[in-house]
């Protein structure tokens, strides 16, 4: 592994990590709700841009292999965030508010394969 290729993947990361709280803070200060409203946005947009970029990358040269990993295990590694999914579900269920649980969870899951797929149809169709 190359270190060039290193400190792009960690810089990529790092301003993920930034973008994905600066949006959590957005959300969740706009509209307080027991549902992880923050987290649930934010990966499914991540879902979304991760689908562009691969799609981008397969398309042939409009993405370097050194971009293409920069903003996928980059910036989406940084951006979407499953331990903090992780986290919020094992407090809706400590809670036992056991109904956003699992809309949250299965949402989650649908919403994230969707907007991946979604993601990858759009730059397919231009």
């Amino acid at each position: 592994m190359n270190f060039r290729i290193l400190l792009m993947i960690g810089i990529g990361g790092g301003l993920g990590s930034v973008a994905r709280f600066a949006c959590y803070r957005y959300i969740t200060g706009a509209h307080p709700a027991s549902f992880p409203w923050g987290t649930f946005i934010v990966n499914a947009v991540g879902c979304l841009l991760i689908g562009i970029f691969h799609a981008l990358a397969e398309k042939g040269d409009m993405l370097t292999p050194e971009i293409r990993l920069f903003l996928t295990a980059g910036f989406c590694g940084g951006f979407t965030t499953f331990s903090a999914f992780a986290y919020e579900n094992i407090g809706l269920l400590k809670t036992g508010d056991f109904l956003n649980f699992s809309l949250y969870t299965i949402g989650s899951v649908v919403v994230g394969l969707a907007a991946t797929y979604i993601g990858i149809m759009i730059i397919k169709l231009i």
